[in-house]
């Protein structure tokens, strides 16, 4: 087998872990945008109003689409009205956890904590494990071998990007993962980034998400019917569809094994709505390039720094015809991926010390 055609492991415990070591490429310095110190301290401010403005106009929403749901439930106006309730479930959830998993999101740390705390449930996700799990992300993007966040491996599998529509491949997952927290257990991946210290609150985290599900099925059980559960946990999976379509414009297609974000991470202009239930996530490069700044202030950091990015993809289906073009001609060449030029303006891509190599040139 060539180096070629050799196929990686994608896992953060296995050979390639101590390649990217080996090449410099873990807990790396990145490239940054050159942004006035000062401007960069009014941009990283933090507010309490838009966050708490946003979270009440998103359990407002859901409020009422639940109970129009609820109206609606034995007629086939349940299947619109549950989807909209199940998007507007999942997407905030996926959103606001990942902010207030940054703790950006409010002022006031204790607003931050709770929101997460929620969210995390909503989108089945252990809190404590993936708040660890997101700081490495962010620590060592897109790095093959160190980041556990990585969509889907080269050459794509399909199946995986498919079954997450419907959240059918990372739920269970998850749920394994609850269960295994509850018993006081970690998985062996979690071992590698979750610290000794954060084991007990893991632990106890689990047990509360176990005896809320435990609580939905009994009210199911008790019932007679699925409508508790339809408002509770299941819309992590009906609801999911727009999660993963945001979630694969963040960074597929795009480059591996890079130091610089705005080769790896990708920016869409989006429409105000969805920028509400996104928060703003969007602007994806800015925020990986500065993620202390709130999610209110990105498109602020934007302005600031297009002179020194790609263009930004101009709209969701844009960047969604981009990902799956890319993922297509990755099943044949795995080494594919979109570059964007940059302004004139711009500083010069830092690809960083495997892409300078000998290696990699050929590797690729």
């Amino acid at each position: 087998m060539t180096a070629k055609s050799e196929k990686r492991d994608y896992s953060i415990t296995g050979p390639e872990n101590k390649r990217a070591i080996e090449r410099g490429l873990a807990e790396a310095e990145w490239y940054t945008s050159p942004i006035p110190r000062q401007r960069m301290k009014e941009l990283m401010k933090r507010k309490d109003g838009p966050a708490i403005r946003d979270t009440i106009i998103w359990f407002g929403g859901l409020f009422v689409l639940g109970y129009l749901a609820y109206l609606s439930w034995g007629t086939w106006w349940a299947v619109p009205a549950f989807l909209a309730y199940g998007i507007l479930y999942a997407t905030p959830g996926d959103s606001r956890w990942h902010e207030c998993g940054h703790g950006t999101a409010f002022k006031t740390p204790w607003m931050n904590e709770v929101v997460y705390q929620i969210a995390s449930f909503f989108v089945l996700r252990s809190a404590t494990p993936w708040r660890w799990s997101h700081a490495r992300h962010h620590t060592d993007t897109i790095i093959v071998g160190r980041d556990p966040e990585i969509i889907t491996e080269r050459p794509p599998i399909w199946k995986i990007l498919i079954m997450q529509i419907f959240h059918l491949y990372g739920g269970p997952i998850e749920i394994k993962r609850f269960l295994l927290h509850t018993f006081g257990k970690l998985d062996t991946q979690e071992n590698e980034y979750i610290p000794p210290s954060q084991h007990r609150k893991t632990f106890w985290e689990a047990r509360v998400y176990m005896i809320i599900i435990l609580g939905i099925l009994a009210a199911c059980i008790y019932s007679g019917s699925i409508l508790p559960a339809m408002f509770l946990f299941l819309p992590s999976f009906y609801g999911g569809i727009v999660v993963i379509l945001f979630g694969i414009t963040q960074h597929l297609g795009l480059y591996e094994d890079v130091l610089d974000h705005r080769l790896n991470t990708r920016t869409v202009y989006m429409n105000p709505i969805l920028r509400f239930l996104y928060w703003n996530m969007n602007y994806h490069t800015e925020h990986h390039m500065f993620p202390m700044v709130p999610y209110h202030a990105l498109p602020k950091l934007h302005e600031e720094m297009k002179a020194d990015c790609p263009a930004a993809r101009p709209n969701l289906w844009a960047a969604l015809k981009e990902v799956i073009g890319a993922l297509r001609k990755q099943k044949q060449d795995p080494y594919y991926v979109v570059v964007k030029p940059l302004p004139a303006t711009a500083h010069p891509y830092r690809f960083g010390p495997l892409h300078e190599s000998k290696e990699w040139s050929e590797l690729g």
